[in-house]
This record gives structure tokens, C-alpha cells and sequence, in this order.
């Protein structure tokens, strides 16, 4: 079979461009640990409001709008202790879906406790992975 310029010219061009985003990249861990409200990190621990912007320096972190609430879901233990883990929401996000990510737990208020956060849980890579 003869390929055609064209088609090897397509063919060519497709093997530069990067491949789809399957895997994602790891991402330095910032704890080994953290505590959430059950085993799997599902439920919730406080509902928060964030007292004032943040802007997340990588993949790993939310973009906080201050008045936005945020679901905490986790807080990080050792070296990461002065982050937690949760989802925005408010009218900052309009129709996406939220996303989970970490901010500074000193620009939240934590307002409302939904379930103690006492449940001590490994962290894996996949707590810091960008996608």
C-alpha cells in the first residue's frame, strides 16, 4: 500500500503533538498524612467561608474567591499542616463542577462542623496528582 504525502504529512504531524492527557503528572506530596472524617476522605468535616482571595500556584491547589464556601474535607498533618483539602463553591463556578484542592487554612472561617475530622489517613500520590 502507497501512503500519500498527505497522509504521511498528517501522519507526521500527529506524532508531535502531545498524546492525550491519560496519567496526569505526579506532584511532590506536602504530607504524608491527613485527617478526614471517614477512611476515604468522602465526607466532609466543616463548611468554611474564605476570607479572602487565593490564587493557586499549581494544579494541586484551588482558586478561592473571598465569601466563597468551602467543604473541608481534609486537613494535612506534618510539614503540610497549614493546608486542607476541599471544593469551592458559590457563583464563582457557575455550570462547572467542583474540584477538589488545597489552600492555606488561614484564609478560611471555618463556620459550621458537619463531622470530626479525627480519622488519621495515609496520604498517597494520587492526594497530589494533577490531571
Amino acid at each position: 500500500m502507497a501512503w500519500s504525502p498527505v497522509a504521511l504529512g498528517v501522519i507526521v504531524l500527529l506524532s508531535t503533538l502531545p498524546g492525550p492527557s491519560i496519567g496526569g503528572r505526579a506532584m511532590p506530596k506536602m504530607a504524608d498524612r491527613k485527617l478526614c472524617a471517614d477512611e476515604e476522605c468522602s465526607h466532609p468535616i466543616s463548611m468554611a467561608v474564605a476570607l479572602q482571595d487565593y490564587v493557586a500556584p499549581d494544579c494541586r491547589f484551588l482558586t478561592i474567591y473571598r465569601g466563597q464556601v468551602v467543604y473541608v474535607f481534609s486537613k494535612l498533618k506534618g510539614r503540610g499542616r497549614l493546608f486542607w483539602g476541599g471544593s469551592v463553591q458559590g457563583d464563582y463556578y457557575g455550570g462547572q463542577a467542583a474540584r477538589l484542592g488545597y489552600f492555606p487554612s488561614s484564609i478560611v472561617r471555618e463556620d459550621q462542623i458537619l463531622k470530626p475530622g479525627k480519622t488519621d489517613v495515609k496520604t498517597d500520590k494520587w492526594d497530589f496528582y494533577c490531571y
